[in-house]
């Protein structure tokens, strides 16, 4: 591997050759880049191949993700973790590594930040340390700098596909069964209202993308986000919004509640809202009680009844509701929760997906229709799959107002 001492080496030597006073595009940097590594390999033979990385090396260090680039060519990682401008490290196929690089130095690495935030039209820094933003490729950009990250800068970069993923690859990987997948997209084809919940990480906005697919093409749709990250495809009539910071004044903040409550007035067939976290789970599940059926959302949890008391807490944050009412609002609004998780060999699986049926006793009943039944190890790979219960569908009056036959996931009768 080329060491970071040569890249620091010949970049200086591109930088001295370059004149800041005028622009310079992208195809004279590149000509002068080469034209260095050229001269340097005079008298350092080196495969084809590590010129061509040196050579990419160094014109991203101008103009791209600097050492961040490669990593994010490489489809084989799914996120990149940068403790401070020395410590980075990267998750592929589910284990975590240290990389064996660093930024130039902390300003660099500031520099960068700055650079991905101002291309959204976000604002970091010192009084306002932690910000949410994207890259051009839809990867999800989380960045929390000084005082607050005690080492220095801090960024995470959760990665996306080239393409968004589909079920059929979700069941290639065993990620969910075939049958599951079958009677998931008659439930969104017949605008059942569904909610995801899993840990950080166990791929909820891909498995949302996924469903997303098997919504009718003649629909309108309105997404919701903090961060634009949704990929939906395959319908036109598709308004996407995302959330505002305050400006420097305090002024322009537009928060989820304020776009939960803007997309009622745009006449949405399905509300797609990214990821719930606070007092706008009661906007949320106001709108799904007031006729926007077939809405999609996710939230972190560590099972579906996890995820229905995480409900409950994110409501009472921003309204002062007796709990029954707040349990009623959760049972009328979610007819199916969908639990994801992520197992000790780095693989993510659903793991349980459960009818809402109504509160008993005083609490939101679940309903287990498939779970996840492990079968041990082979190779290091958990083994097992996501099986049918023997609990049938109880709500099926959807289904019927969508005329599709009221059946199990086998196809027989309820």
């Amino acid at each position: 591997m080329l060491s970071e001492e040569l890249v620091y080496e010949l970049r200086s030597k591109i930088r001295s050759g370059i004149d800041f006073g005028g622009a310079l595009s992208d195809e004279e940097l590149m000509e002068k880049t080469e034209r260095v590594v050229f001269q340097w390999c005079q008298a350092h033979p080196v495969t084809v191949s590590d010129k061509v990385k040196l050579v990419k090396r160094l014109f991203y260090s101008f103009r791209g993700l600097d050492i961040l680039q490669p990593l994010m060519e490489d489809p084989d990682i799914s996120e990149i973790m940068i403790n401070s401008h020395t410590e980075l490290f990267i998750e592929r196929h589910g284990v975590m590594t240290r990389y064996p690089a660093a930024f130039e130095s902390r300003e660099k690495l500031e520099d960068l930040i700055q650079s991905i935030v101002a291309s959204v039209n976000r604002v970091v820094n010192e009084s306002t340390p932690i910000v949410d933003a994207r890259l051009k490729d839809g990867s999800r950009v989380h960045v929390v700098l000084p005082p607050v990250a005690l080492k220095g800068p801090c960024m995470t970069i959760r990665k996306f596909p080239g393409e968004p993923m589909t079920m059929e690859e979700l069941i290639r990987r065993h990620a969910v069964s075939p049958e599951a997948v079958q009677f998931l997209g008659e439930l969104v084809e017949a605008k059942y209202n569904i909610f995801i919940s899993g840990g950080t990480g166990t791929g909820k906005t891909t498995f949302l993308n996924a469903l997303s697919r098997y919504i009718p093409s003649d629909e309108r749709i309105v997404t919701i986000e903090d961060s634009a990250e949704l990929r939906i495809e395959g319908v036109s009539n598709l308004v996407a919004m995302e959330t505002r910071n305050a400006n420097t004044e305090g002024k322009g903040e537009m928060t989820i509640r304020d776009l939960i409550r803007a997309s009622l007035r745009m006449r949405p067939n399905r509300i797609i809202v990214g990821e719930v976290r606070g007092a706008e789970a009661l906007d949320m599940l106001q709108a799904l009680n007031t006729g926007h059926d077939g809405s999609l959302s996710t939230g972190h949890a560590n099972s579906c009844l996890d995820m229905v008391s995480r409900l409950e807490t994110m409501v009472l944050s921003g309204a002062e509701l007796p709990l029954q009412v707040i349990r009623k609002q959760i049972s009328s609004a979610i007819d199916i929760m969908i639990h994801l998780a992520r197992f000790r060999d780095g693989t993510r699986k659903v793991f349980e997906i459960s009818e809402v049926l109504g509160v008993e006793d005083g609490e939101v009943k679940l309903s287990p229709l498939f779970l996840y039944q492990e079968e041990g190890e082979r190779n290091g790979r958990v083994m097992g799959m996501l099986r049918k219960t023997d609990v049938v569908l109880r709500s099926t009056e959807k289904l019927g107002l969508a005329g599709k036959a009221a059946g199990t996931p086998e196809g027989g009768s309820l």
